[in-house]
């Protein structure tokens, strides 16, 4: 049985995320962005990602490490959203085969 603290806190993560990208929308929706502000907007899901998996770089556990090198190896070919399904799906058989 899941907790209710749990899916309060998952609630929660779901709406701050909503609202994080709504607010975006409303605040910029009549703006034109620049190449740079352009730029920046574009590298946020990556800079999102790393902050993600950062800790598996100091990591001594040979799952997580394994599952990092399969996540940094998909990166470089394919977009973003096949990248997080690898790393995602490789973490978690990795973690359960070694331990």
């Amino acid at each position: 049985m899941i907790e209710p603290a749990v899916v309060l806190t998952i609630l929660l993560m779901a709406a701050v995320t909503y609202l994080t990208r709504i607010g975006g929308y409303l605040v910029l929706r009549n703006r034109t962005l620049g190449p740079r502000a352009m730029a920046v907007v574009e590298a946020a899901p990556g800079c999102v990602l790393i902050s993600v998996i950062a800790h598996s770089f100091v990591a001594a556990n040979p799952a997580d490490l394994a599952a990092l090198f399969i996540t940094l190896l998909a990166a470089t070919r394919l977009s973003m959203l096949p990248t997080v399904l690898i790393g995602i799906a490789s973490s978690g058989l990795l973690r359960y085969l070694l331990g």
